[in-house]
């Protein structure tokens, strides 16, 4: 739902108060999805609990290198959780994840857990952005000071990024003088200053406006079409159509059904699927 509680993606105002109409939907675009080697992410059989309450029920799928994955259902499916334990940020309580050569369920230390991060960067729906820190500053930080890389090296490589999100002018504006869409598209390209080879998007267009959404989701268009192997939590369901290769609709911790996007949002096979899509669209 977009913060007015009108739902987002298939169906927009055309002004406040006016009456919701249809846009096209686009053709879905291809990734560069490598179908021929091992896939880069596998998540077997994941389970997560906090306390009493199972959040991840057994959820399994694999994202082939350069693959577009879209994880879309309602609020407490365990779509987010699911994204902060690819990385680390939560351990699981069983099952397996694995990420290019690491195997996540196994890291133990601050330090292996970094090396993962090098792998797999992971965008937030708020942008936690150091409020005295310019852009640039923003962008270089994490790479001079957890990886120890060269400032005069680092600054190239972010002053690239922001010219990368469309940001070039804005390197040395602080992120108060920064609308919410341009904060976000920094905190993009400061998860890219990590070189990353996996990019997770958790819900990022959720707090912002209609207008500054179409920023931050032709960046990530933009990333997907290099051959970024992208993960997002959206609830943008028209962008899912456009860009996913495959599309996860996940509920009370389980995956109910995935497929390609056509075929989940015009076939959906379970009852459940429809029933969400019907609320949504």
């Amino acid at each position: 739902m977009s913060t007015n509680g009108r739902p987002e993606g298939e169906y927009r105002s055309a002004q406040h108060g006016s009456t919701p109409v249809s846009t096209p939907v686009p053709e879905h675009v291809p990734s560069q999805a490598d179908t021929s080697s091992p896939p880069i992410v596998s998540i077997h059989d994941v389970h997560k609990s906090f306390g009493d309450v199972e959040v991840l029920k057994g959820m399994s799928m694999d994202v082939p290198k350069g693959g577009v994955v879209c994880i879309i259902g309602p609020s407490g499916s365990g779509k987010s959780t699911l994204l902060r334990c690819i990385n680390a940020l939560l351990p699981i309580d069983r099952g397996t994840i694995r990420v290019a050569n690491f195997q996540v369920h196994t890291l133990k230390t601050d330090a292996e857990r970094l090396a993962l991060r090098r792998k797999v960067s992971i965008v937030f729906q708020q942008y936690n952005l150091f409020p005295h820190k310019t852009a640039i500053e923003n962008v270089m930080m994490a790479p001079i000071h957890v990886l120890r890389e060269p400032r005069n090296e680092v600054r190239e490589r972010a002053i690239a990024l922001l010219k990368k999100v469309g940001l070039a002018a804005k390197q040395d504006s602080y992120p108060g003088e920064l609308s919410g869409g341009q904060q976000q598209r920094v905190a993009i390209a400061r998860a890219l200053a990590m070189r990353p080879e996996v990019m997770l998007f958790d819900e990022i267009t959720a707090a912002l406006d209609p207008e500054t959404v179409k920023e931050v989701l032709n960046t990530i268009r933009a990333l997907a079409a290099e051959g970024m192997t992208c993960m997002l939590v959206t609830h943008e369901m028209r962008f899912a159509r456009e860009i996913a290769d495959t599309v996860y609709f996940t509920d009370g911790g389980v995956i109910v059904e995935s497929g390609p996007p056509a075929r989940l949002f015009d076939h959906p096979q379970v009852e459940r699927t429809r029933a969400f899509l019907s609320q949504i669209l």
